[in-house]
Parts: C-alpha cells; structure tokens; sequence
C-alpha cells in the first residue's frame, strides 16, 4: 500500500496529512487558506491522488507559514510513500493549456531536490493570496519529496490560470512518475541500484 500519513506541528501550523498514491482523486482539504484548498483539490483529483489535508496555522499573520508548511508536509508524504521507489517510472512530463495559460512541468523522483520555477505570474495577489507563495509550496514539497521539479510557463497572463495550470500539470507530471512500470514492479530505475 503506497500511502503516508504526516503530522506536523510547530508554534506556526499544525498539520494532519494523508495520502493514498494509488487513490482515485478524492479529497478533504482545509488549510485555512481558500486559494490553496482550491489548489490542492485539483492537485488531487488531476494527479488521481486520495489526500486529505488540514491545517491550522497562523492565518491571521498571513499565509506564508500554512502554503510553506502544507507543501512541506506534502513533499514528505510522497517520500514516505514511495520507499525506496522500487518499481516507479521515476520520470513525468505534462504540457497543460488552462485557457490562455500553457504550462510545462517535468519532475524526476531522483532522490536529490531541485526546484527550477519559470512562471511569470502578473500579479502580487489572487484575491486575498500571495502569488509569491506559488514558489515556497514548490520548494518545500521538492525538498522533502526529494524530487527535481521544472515548472515553465510558455504563455499566460491570468495569475489564477498561470497557478491553477502549474498544479494541474505538476500532478500530471508527479502521477506519470510514481506509477509502478509493469513488469518492472521491483526493480529500482537507476543504474546506481538506488535513488
């Protein structure tokens, strides 16, 4: 069973994770934070992930701790997950169109954390959110997933779209690389016999 339970609590956020690789999409998601709720539900349902998340932190400072923090907690239950990623396809690629947004994403579970971020998003702010946030999710889930992740914008100019569209490909991307490759079900895919 290809699953992860987190808890995470520091004197900024307490947070309750679960995740099911092998899940059909659904979820039950409560940060505190509506734009990332949103987020992280189609982060599931697109990527065929079961996650459910809550979050209590200091929402009332801001959001950087939560969207930092849930990322943080997310990239540690893939890790959990996926052991020693015996039998994955390792490597995922998605080009995304959400309207006038395209969105490339590529992801590589090679055990070493990379983060290259390309978008360009137009404004400071999606209703009461940050966009500068989009980036500190990224690199706290890539940190602790362990994985290298490019996300590139190609063109766009909805801040909304340009988000929506990142995560959706992310979790195109991230399902095409933790699938298990038939008839490789226990082999690791490195050379090196590790990742």
């Amino acid at each position: 069973m290809r699953k992860a339970q987190i808890t995470r609590k520091t004197a900024e956020t307490d947070i309750k994770l679960t995740l099911n690789l092998d899940g059909s999409g659904k979820s039950e998601i409560n940060t505190g934070c509506g734009f990332l709720d949103h987020m992280l539900t189609l982060f599931a349902l697109h990527g065929r992930f079961d996650l459910d998340v809550f979050c209590k932190g200091d929402v009332q400072v801001d959001y950087h701790h939560t969207v930092e923090d849930v990322g943080i907690a997310l990239g540690k239950a893939f890790c959990d997950a996926l052991s020693d990623k015996r039998g994955i396809c390792r490597y995922g690629d998605t080009v995304l169109s959400m309207d006038e947004a395209l969105i490339l994403s590529s992801v590589d579970f090679s055990g070493r954390a990379f983060l290259d971020f390309g978008l360009e998003i137009p404004t400071q702010k999606v209703g009461d959110f940050d966009t500068e946030l989009v980036e500190e999710f990224w690199l706290g889930f890539v940190r602790n997933a362990l994985c290298a992740l490019h996300l590139r914008m190609i063109s766009g100019k909805n801040s909304h779209h340009i988000i929506e569209g990142a995560f959706k490909s992310a979790a195109r991307s991230i399902k095409q690389a933790v699938c298990v490759e038939s008839g490789f079900e226990n082999e690791i895919p490195s050379t090196k016999g590790v990742l």
